[in-house]
């Protein structure tokens, strides 16, 4: 792709339309915002925007679209894809100063928020009227709920909710070419022509800006119960967890863990946890509710279900600080493995039932690659996170094989009727596998709904595709 240069002219337009205040070009600055949580991946912008209202992200996509400047739309810079590094420089546009929950409506149960608000701080505030907004990413406590949408971003809860494609109903937009549009409507139906609301979801800030978003909410459940379940095979865990539905069980949460990654956050995160020998992985199951007789009667329910697949001890959180703790355990997994080792981490999703395929196949991979795993994640979706780990690699086999297996595993989720992303987004880092799962056909009709939003492709350049 060519782009332009900002010139000096250009950025004083910028100052302009923006504010001085909230313009940076100093070195501390573009440093901070050329990464993510991405592994080792920099790309630094030419400047930094912190806009606080639509209208100036209009002036500014007109400016940059009339001027083939390349913008690239920020959160909170948690992902995990390479979706928010500026590859081609440009503008970097940060909506961290769009953070107001605008009215949080009882009646209707719904609320409108700016795409900067902390996810689980919205998550407090609905919660302090009885209601619930359910999507709950690991990194709840730091990233947006723009970004969210933006990934379409899951979390343990939507087993039971529904993904955040169910509670998104309407959003603000500034298009590329600077109108500002809403997409859709305020309902919770809608079968007026193409959903555009739907179409930003997961698009990863390659087709518009999201300025205000229109949430569902639902009444919040006033009990839970949280089960840890423990085996001594992984595969018997993961063939355990399509059973439970199938019994009629449905956990408002249903992880996995595999030993390994325990380990790791009991060092990592200070977690005081009996680990016995006999066991290699774990199901963390989350019933809730408000009526307590019918939790633990699913709790009973499942319960015959583990015995069928030889789980070895069933533990029930009893007090508010054991259930913090076993999901600080579940939710701190990723960091507690960032710490420890060279990693990198992929994000798969199969049907339920073929889990144990899935992890088995990634089991043998790594064995012929030279590489370890520690895998994790939302069972209940048959989402599966996959920390790739160094361990016995060499740093040539690092460089040079691992994409091999990597392309490897993906295969295998294909096979299985999977994707190569759940949760996680495509961006930078994903963007080449993506044939192995959709056909140029796909592809292509893909970069042509970019192309009629983006005529110019200024908008995040170089993701997705």
């Amino acid at each position: 792709m060519a782009f332009n240069k900002i010139t000096t002219d250009l950025l004083d337009q910028i100052k302009i339309i923006i504010g001085a205040p909230n313009v940076f070009t100093d070195e501390e600055s573009l440093n901070t915002y050329s990464h993510d949580e991405t592994e080792d991946l920099k790309y630094y912008p030419e400047v930094v925007v912190k806009p606080t209202d639509a209208a100036a992200i209009s002036a500014l996509l007109k400016l940059c679209n009339e001027h083939h400047i390349p913008v690239t739309p920020r959160g909170g810079g948690t992902g995990l894809s390479g979706a928010a590094l500026p590859v081609y420089g440009g503008v970097l546009l940060s909506m961290e100063k769009f953070k107001a929950i605008i009215e949080i409506d009882t009646e209707n149960l719904q609320a409108t928020v700016e795409p900067g608000v902390i996810t689980e701080d919205f998550i407090n505030a609905v919660g302090e009227h009885g209601l619930l907004y359910p999507v709950d990413p690991s990194s709840k406590g730091s990233c947006f709920i723009g970004g969210n949408v933006a990934h379409g971003s899951g979390g343990p809860r939507v087993v039971k909710y529904g993904t955040i494609r169910e509670y998104i109903l309407n959003l603000e937009v500034v298009l590329p070419t600077g109108e500002i549009i809403w997409t859709g409507a305020n309902t919770l139906k809608y079968a007026s022509g193409y959903n555009l609301t739907q179409m930003m979801i997961g698009s990863e800030g390659t087709l518009a800006v999201v300025t205000k978003i229109v949430t569902k909410l639902v009444p919040k459940p006033q009990q839970s119960v949280l089960m840890l379940a423990s085996f001594g095979e992984n595969e018997k865990a993961c063939a355990a967890v399509s059973a439970i539905f199938r019994a009629g069980i449905v956990p408002s949460a249903l992880e996995f863990m595999e030993r390994k990654g325990v380990e790791w956050v009991i060092k990592f995160d200070d977690i005081k946890f009996d680990l016995k020998d006999d066991v290699n992985a774990f199901l963390l199951i989350e019933f809730d509710g408000d009526d307590m007789d019918s939790i633990f009667k699913d709790c009973e329910k499942v319960n015959l279900v583990l015995e069928q697949f030889e789980c070895s001890e069933v533990l029930f959180a009893d007090t508010a600080q054991q259930k913090e703790d076993l999901w600080r355990m579940r939710r701190t997994m990723a960091e507690s493995v960032k710490s420890n080792s060279v990693y990198k981490e992929e994000d798969t999703v199969v049907p339920r039932a073929a889990l144990p395929k899935l992890i088995n196949g990634i089991k043998e991979i790594g064995s012929r690659y030279g590489f370890e795993s520690v895998c994790y994640g939302h069972a209940g979706d048959g989402n599966l996170h996959i920390n790739i780990i160094k361990a016995g690699m060499s740093d040539e086999d690092w460089k040079n094989k691992l994409k091999d297996g990597i392309v490897e595993i993906f295969e295998l989720t294909s096979a299985l009727g999977g994707t190569i992303s759940g949760e996680h987004g495509i961006g930078l880092v994903q963007k080449e596998f993506m044939p192995i799962k959709y056909s140029q056909i796909n592809l292509n009709l893909m970069r042509g709904i970019k192309g009629v939003f983006d005529p110019n492709g200024i908008l995040n350049p170089g993701k997705i595709f």
